[in-house]
């Protein structure tokens, strides 16, 4: 019996796209705030005040016209998520090299924030895979796959569009598959539930 990969819809890979543009759209507003304080503190206006002010457009423009090519083409959802990275970490920076500590702080807490998410949409790259072996089941989650001992689950239940998995922590895993299951893979997976499982 080999392993069988199945390529599924995770909830928390499509939660994660679907607050993509709200997180977007908060660092845009965040940059934009940082820009205009910016604006006020001098009288002569910087490259920098000017950076802030594009790349917060840029992130607007973006949220309002792209909304689906966020979710399409993770490497400019990726690459718009680095520059945000970048300015939080250089904000924080500046912050602290004038003394504002506590924005610097906080500045440098988005920054650890949105990379954390940088590294969580890494993922998105790549289509959500659930895979039955011969020791467990890897199902697709965040930051990284999980991986499930058949000791660790109670259950699994399939039908040729979905599959749910119950593990001993009292945990209901629902996967909707992206395409429908073929009989030979139905087999594959009740082989699989049978002999580790002992379910019929």
């Amino acid at each position: 019996m080999d392993s069988i990969s199945l390529p599924v819809v995770s909830p928390a890979f499509e939660k994660l796209k679907r607050n993509g543009v709200w997180l977007h759209s908060l660092a845009g507003v965040l940059l934009l705030a940082h820009a205009v304080s910016h604006f006020r503190s001098e009288n002569t206006h910087t490259l920098y005040f000017w950076c802030l002010l594009l790349i917060s457009l840029d992130i607007f423009l973006l949220v309002i016209a792209g909304r689906d090519l966020l979710q399409q083409l993770p490497r400019v959802n990726l690459f718009f998520r680095s520059v945000e990275v970048i300015f939080f970490f250089c904000i924080g920076v500046l912050m602290i090299l004038e003394g504002n500590e506590i924005t610097g702080i906080v500045h440098f807490l988005l920054a650890i924030g949105y990379s954390y998410l940088f590294y969580c949409e890494r993922a998105l790259r790549n289509t959500e895979m659930l895979s039955f072996h011969h020791t467990g089941i890897t199902i697709p989650s965040l930051p990284e796959s999980r991986f499930l001992y058949w000791t660790h689950i109670n259950g699994v239940d399939f039908t040729y569009d979905r599959i749910d998995i119950a593990t001993s922590e009292q945990e209901d895993l629902r996967f909707d598959l992206r395409r429908n299951l073929d009989y030979e893979q139905l087999e594959h997976i009740k082989a699989f539930c049978r002999h580790y499982l002992g379910q019929v």
